[in-house]
Order: structure tokens, then sequence, then C-alpha cells
């Protein structure tokens, strides 16, 4: 059991480095010890080794979280959020004054959880709102119509798009660096989504006068202390690239319940949504799995989830003729 050993808060142990390298120490589990040194050895470098960390803002940590591990599978981002999470507690109960965890940076739901499908009126009506921005709204809708992966979209420069053909290729999940003679190439895997009117209307509205650079970007400019590739920040406007924590935390602000933040919806949410919504309008397996880009037919069933408005008609198949009696 973590035995709490209090700090003071004024002298130097109230660092960054000093309180995780003091919260290590306590661990006398090895593989506890082991599996958090990895987790922590890269989020202090990351906030700042010799910062006070009583300066150090929830958001940072959220943000870092992300950055360092927003792609990663679920187990691997609950385990290294846990992992900052019980330091931040143990800093927490030895008299520090240490950051949280923000509400909008959550636990992953498990592989083979459900992840709820959105009703279409629900989609709709959440774009359509006067408080969404038309960059949240275009990013929704195109999350939604796609059926993509959100660090899909999020990847997309002005350069990828085919306005026209309402379509852009997008960098495949899991996909590895393109090799030729044992070098790597900046050329990944790619697979093409596709949108509709919907996206198709906001888009140009979005885009205005740009010609380069991501295709969703931040209101501000980045901090002089964060390092950017030129990829990752648009040219013309100097706005960096939107990040998956910044999606996460601007669509749960749209869809929290009562103002609680933490509780509303996952960007996950509209490829479920969308992909549901084709399920129930009866497009064949073999689209279905084109669309979703699946490989497996077992991982695509788990994007197909029919409410009960689809349910029943499905049971009304099973009614009796009007000629029987």
């Amino acid at each position: 059991m973590a035995i709490v050993v209090p700090l003071k808060a004024g002298s130097g142990a109230a660092t960054v480095r000093t309180a995780a390298d003091r919260y290590l120490d306590q661990i006398t589990i090895a593989n506890t010890r082991r599996t958090y040194t990895t987790a922590l050895g890269k989020v202090v470098p990351t906030l700042g080794e010799g910062r006070p960390l009583s300066a150090v803002a929830d958001d940072e940590i959220g943000q870092v979280l992300e950055q360092l591990w927003g792609t990663a599978a679920a187990s691997t981002w609950n385990a290294r959020r846990g992992a900052v999470g019980g330091w931040l507690t143990w800093c927490r109960e030895s008299g520090l004054e240490p950051p949280r965890i923000p509400a909008w940076c959550k636990r992953m739901p498990d592989t083979g959880s459900d992840t709820p499908a959105r009703s279409k009126t629900a989609v709709d009506r959440l774009i359509a709102r006067r408080d969404v921005a038309l960059r949240e709204k275009a990013i929704y809708r195109m999350l939604y119509e796609t059926c993509a992966r959100a660090d899909e979209l999020l990847g997309i420069n002005l350069e990828d798009l085919n306005i026209g053909g309402r379509q852009c290729p997008v960098k495949a999940k899991g996909a590895r660096a393109v090799r030729r003679r044992g070098q790597a190439r900046e050329d990944f895997t790619t697979e093409t989504v596709y949108w509709d009117a919907g996206t198709a209307r906001l888009l140009p509205r979005l885009i205005g006068e740009r010609t380069r650079g991501p295709l969703f970007v931040t209101h501000r400019r980045p901090g002089p202390g964060k390092v950017l590739t030129p990829r990752d920040v648009c040219p013309d406007t100097g706005l960096a690239r939107l990040s998956y924590g910044q999606l996460r935390a601007l669509l749960d602000r749209h869809t929290c319940i009562g103002g609680e933040e933490g509780t509303g919806w996952d960007p996950h949410e509209f490829r479920v949504s969308g992909l549901t919504h084709l399920g129930e309008q009866g497009v064949s397996l073999l689209l279905f799995m084109a669309k979703s880009r699946h490989k497996s037919i077992s991982a695509a069933r788990r994007y197909f989830k029919p409410g009960a408005a689809a349910l029943a008609d499905v049971t009304s198949l099973l009614a009796p003729n009007d000629s029987q009696r």
C-alpha cells in the first residue's frame, strides 16, 4: 500500500521532476513502478522538469496526455492516464497543489464496449445550433458523413481535398511509412473517405481564401514554447492544427448534460452513428465494410447498433397478412 509522505510546498520538492521522482520511489510493486516510470518519464519532460508543479494548469495535463497517447489503443490510453492520475492524487495528498486531469480528458471505452449511436435527428440538431461555430459544424458533419475516425480528419490538409469529387485521402489507421531501400519516407498508406451535401456546403465557408495548411485549425496562434512541424501550421495565418483533445473538449462542451463537464459525446460516436444509420437503411455488408474500411466482418459488426425504431420496422415484417383470420 502506498505511503503518503508530506512534501513542503515551499521547497524545491514542489517541482515537476522532484514530485515525480518521490512518487515513483514510494511505489513498492516492481511492475507498477516500471509502468508508471514509463508514463511519467514522458510526461515530466513535456511539462517542464524544473517548473513548479502548482504552476501547471489542468488543460496542460490534458493536452500532454493527448499529445503523447491521444491516438494510442484504449488500453494504453487508460493505463497512461491512470498513472498520471495516481501521481497527481498522491501529490495532492502530500500537501502540494497539483493540477487535475480535466473532465474532458476521460477514460476511453474498452475494446468491445458499447459506444452509443446517436439518432440522425440528434446529430442534425447539434450541427444546426447557433452556439456551435462554423469550424465545429464542419467537422461534426464531416465525421458523420465520412464515418471516418477523428484523428484521420484532423490530419487532413487543404492540399488533400478533392472538393468537386467530395472526397480526400486520409492516413489509414495503423499506417506505417512506406519504405524504399530501408529508408522511411514521409508518405503513408492512405484510404479515401467520401462526404455528401452537408459537408460540401460547409467546407467552402470554412476554408475561405486559404489554399494550403491544415483544414481544421485553432483560433489562436501557438505559444512560443510550442514545437510544431511545418505541416501542422497554416503558412498563411500561423494557426496550428486542431488537436484531438481540443476537439473532444469542444464536443463535450456542446453536448454535456446539465453543464457538467465530461458527460458529453465522444468524437467516435459520429462514426458509430453514421455506420449504424447506413446499416438501418439496408446497405449491403460489402458496401458497409467499404464505407467503414474494416477488414473483418467481426470488426464491422460492432459498429452496427440498430435503434428501437429500426427493430420495430423489422419486426413488422413478421406480422400476419391481412388475408389471414
